[in-house]
């Protein structure tokens, strides 16, 4: 593809916002959210589960994430320092299929995001709406699974054919190239065929 091609240009700016992006320190969204957005569909990427800690002079300790039917995880990021994780799944090997993971342990001040990363792969192009548990320091609990218009929105991620027919906007080229750069620094992490483990 020649450095001229209009996508070519929209592809290296979105690269370089992502760069930018990716070294700024993570802070609190309105939302539990899992990023990127939008992907593609049977591609290995890196994904980031954010969540809030909102309610003032509390802190996040347990965050439980129930995963979709037909999005593979096939490995996690080390959590943080001070959270532990904790897998449940189907089958064994090769064949495991993680079903929900919690991530326990953890402090994370009002302000804050609890972050959490693994490398997955949708199976198909469709919307996959995962249901987000978060409990506080005082036992209270969040549930983030209800529509996009409520208070506790579940996160979600669009994952889409193929970046072909020329109708593909900038945001989702944005949001691709974002997820492909937090694969890259991502990587690193992780081992190749390490299905449902963490790995040092």
């Amino acid at each position: 593809m020649k450095a001229t091609c209009p996508r070519a240009r929209a592809v290296l700016i979105a690269a370089l916002v992502g760069g930018a992006m990716a070294l700024l320190p993570a802070t609190a969204s309105a939302h539990a959210r899992i990023s990127p957005p939008v992907s593609v569909a049977g591609k290995l990427q890196l994904y980031s589960l954010a969540v809030p800690t909102e309610k003032s002079g509390l802190t996040t300790t347990t965050i439980v994430m129930t995963v979709p039917s037909g999005f593979g995880i096939d490995s996690f990021v080390p959590p943080p320092p001070g959270w532990q994780m904790h897998l449940q799944q189907t089958g064994s090997g090769d064949s495991a299929v993680v079903t929900k993971v919690s991530w326990t342990g953890g402090h994370t001040p009002t302000g804050e995001d609890s972050l959490f990363q693994f490398l997955a792969q949708p199976a198909s192009a469709k919307t996959y709406t995962f249901q987000v548990e978060q409990t506080y320091s005082d036992g209270s609990i969040v549930n983030w699974a209800g529509a996009e218009s409520s208070p506790a929105p579940a996160p979600t991620i669009a994952a889409a054919s193929s970046l072909g027919g020329g109708g593909v906007s900038v945001l989702t080229i944005v949001a691709l190239v974002v997820g492909v750069l937090g694969l890259l620094v991502g990587g690193f992490a992780l081992t190749s065929g390490s299905k449902g483990r963490t790995l040092a």
